[in-house]
Parts: C-alpha cells; sequence; structure tokens
C-alpha cells in the first residue's frame, strides 16, 4: 500500500511559490517551520509538547494550527473556576488541560495558534511577541503589545500567551483571534464563582476582539504565511514548511498516542487541579445554611455546614453524616449510592443543592 501523501509548501520572503507533493512515513521533529493541518485539539496539543520535548533544543521552531471548538486551560488551573462546565456540556464543546501554565482560551477554525520553540539561553518573551506583532502589521492591522506581552487592537486583545521552559529549551505560544465566534468564548468562559478561591492561577479576564474586526481579508492562510514570513526574518531561517497530517501514522507514535489517551482522563482533567475552598449559601424553609467544601486534585477533603442554632436535631445528624461522607469523593462526580439520604426531605434538598452548585 502507499503511504498517504502529504502537502508541503514553500515560501519565498513575499509569496507562495510552490505548493508540492511528498510522502514521508511520519513527521519527524527534525523540521523548523510546522503547519498543522488537523483539527483535532487533543492531536496538536500533544504533538506541540511532543516538538518540544524531541526537536533539537539548539535551533527555533515554528508551529502553527487551529481546533475545532474547545476550552484550553492552563496546567495549574482550576476547571470548575475557569469553565462553565454545564456550557461545555450543553454544546458539546470540551475544556482540555493543557502542559503549559497561563490562563484559559476558547480555539475554534476562527482562531488560529501559534507556538515559537527557543533554546532556553536566548529566549525572550518580549522578542517573540515583537515576531508576532510585525506579523499582524504586515496584514494592514494597527495593533500594539501590551505590557504581559499580548497583541492588542487599542485596549482589546486579539491573542493571549502562556510560556514553558524545561531545562535547556523554552516556547511561547498564544492564540491568534481572526473570525472566532466570540459570543461562544464569552459562554463558556463565563463561570461565576467569585467565592471559590483557588490556589491555582486565575485567567486575567480583558475585552477581546477579532482581527477580521479591522481587515475583512485576514483569515487563518494569510496569518500562516505572514507569521512564517515573520519568523523566518527574525531566526534566519530558510526551510521550506512541513504540512502535518494526523492520518499518516503521526498518532501511531507512542508519545503521542499516550498524550492524547492521557489528556481525555478525569486523573488529567480534574484530579490535577489545585486545592481550593467554594464557600456557598442558600435559603431553606427551614433557615439559612452556608456550606465551605475544600478540595484538591479533584476530590473533596472536607465539607462543612453552618446552621441555625434551632435547627432540629435529625436534620443537624443527617447534614452532619452527608458532610462526612462528601469527603474523599470526587468533586462534582459524587457517588449518590453512598449518601444514604433517603427518597425526599430537607436532608435531599441540601444535597441537591450541593450537586448544583457544584455543577453549575
Amino acid at each position: 500500500m502507499r503511504p498517504p501523501h502529504v502537502w508541503t509548501w514553500c515560501f519565498s520572503p513575499k509569496s507562495v511559490i510552490a505548493r508540492h507533493f511528498s510522502s514521508p512515513p511520519v513527521t519527524a521533529p527534525h523540521h523548523s517551520i510546522y503547519v498543522s493541518e488537523s483539527t483535532d485539539p487533543y492531536f496538536n496539543l500533544v504533538f506541540e509538547d511532543w516538538l518540544f520535548r524531541h526537536k533539537s533544543p539548539e535551533q527555533p521552531l515554528l508551529l502553527l494550527y487551529r481546533d475545532s471548538p474547545c476550552v484550553v486551560i492552563g496546567r495549574n488551573q482550576n476547571p470548575w473556576k475557569e469553565v462553565n462546565l454545564r456550557a461545555s456540556r450543553q454544546t458539546g464543546i470540551p475544556f482540555i488541560r493543557r502542559h503549559s501554565g497561563g490562563g484559559t482560551v476558547y480555539h475554534d477554525l476562527g482562531n488560529t495558534n501559534f507556538s515559537i520553540h527557543l533554546p532556553r539561553s536566548s529566549f525572550d518573551r518580549h522578542a517573540t511577541a515583537q515576531v508576532m506583532l510585525k506579523a499582524v502589521r504586515s496584514m494592514g492591522v494597527d495593533a500594539n503589545v501590551n505590557d504581559r506581552n499580548d497583541i492588542c487592537v487599542g485596549k482589546e486583545k486579539v491573542s493571549g500567551s502562556a510560556y514553558k521552559i524545561v531545562k535547556d529549551r523554552a516556547y511561547h505560544h498564544g492564540t491568534m483571534l481572526i473570525s472566532t465566534r466570540l459570543d461562544t468564548l464569552g459562554e463558556l468562559l463565563r463561570s461565576n464563582k467569585d467565592t471559590m478561591e483557588t490556589r491555582g492561577v486565575a485567567s486575567v479576564r480583558s475585552p477581546v476582539c477579532n482581527l477580521q474586526q479591522y481587515h475583512a481579508r485576514v483569515n487563518h492562510d494569510t496569518f500562516v504565511k505572514a507569521v512564517v514570513e515573520a519568523f523566518r526574518e527574525e531566526y534566519g531561517v530558510d526551510e521550506e514548511v512541513h504540512i502535518v497530517r494526523d492520518d499518516n501514522g503521526s498518532k501511531d507514535i507512542e508519545y503521542i498516542r499516550h498524550g492524547m489517551n492521557e489528556l481525555r482522563t478525569w486523573d488529567w482533567a480534574f484530579g490535577q487541579t489545585p486545592e481550593f475552598t467554594y464557600k456557598i449559601q442558600e435559603n431553606f424553609a427551614w433557615g439559612q445554611l452556608s456550606a465551605e467544601l475544600r478540595s484538591k486534585h479533584g476530590i473533596i477533603l472536607a465539607c462543612a455546614f453552618t446552621y441555625p442554632n434551632d435547627i432540629n436535631s435529625g436534620l443537624r445528624a443527617r447534614l452532619d453524616n452527608l458532610a462526612h461522607i462528601l469527603e474523599g469523593q470526587r468533586y462534582g462526580s459524587v457517588d449518590e449510592s453512598c449518601l444514604e439520604l433517603g427518597g425526599n426531605g430537607p436532608a435531599v434538598d441540601v444535597w441537591q443543592w450541593i450537586r448544583t452548585m457544584m455543577d453549575n
């Protein structure tokens, strides 16, 4: 059987010269410029990490890709704080925990992601931000870089960034909003958990906009071309663009196959969550109840109720028992068969409230 074809693009400093076929057996970490044609976010995120760990650390590298709709949270973030999980389930748009730090972002086909990898000794996040700024300005958009190294048009962000440094290599990666669904972005990143205090990294909320609001002809292809040209000029790279596909054996690479499976697991998505405390309060027919839930790595460490002094002794005992049983359960995924609540009553009402608050 003939191996599948892989497209390879060749860029000149001014224009695309040619596009031709090449048929490497499997993508190798030996190139300097990669453009992924896959829109599988699990593949692209793991492929980026694979390049980071297998590419020679002395050489600069550029990766560009788009993802089907998803929310991507930082390595040290709390999904219950950052993501509207109910909206995620209702829309079928997943959230994924990446390997780098930073804040939460939304990906769809109207957003293009970039990743610049460099030797640690020469890595400068201000310089890489300038590379991206040069690319955006070359398309006729009057952009600027703010004090967080985000690309902005006026005061609105079109790009957010995150960084990772390991041993002798580092990268700067980020999003570029071109024509993304900003309404979907807003809904999925709206969690309203003001009373949830987390030891993880909190996202910095900022107003955002799309590049197409300022230049209608900007699209994924023109952005890719502009970034490739800016990267080549900055780092003296004279190499054709290597096109990546996820159907030519790349998913069969052990590191990538294992990494894609890991991203989907509860242990990675929720079990990596730093410790947090969630304080909530509700009025019931019998009085006001406050609850404090403490969780680490997705496991409930403690649940404490504060109730009226004149509460019925039977209800007090059932609530104390509920708090005790919740300890050690998965936050947001409690095994209800262990709760011993019976069919109805005030204690059941309290549990339903707790479940709803964890679920929201």
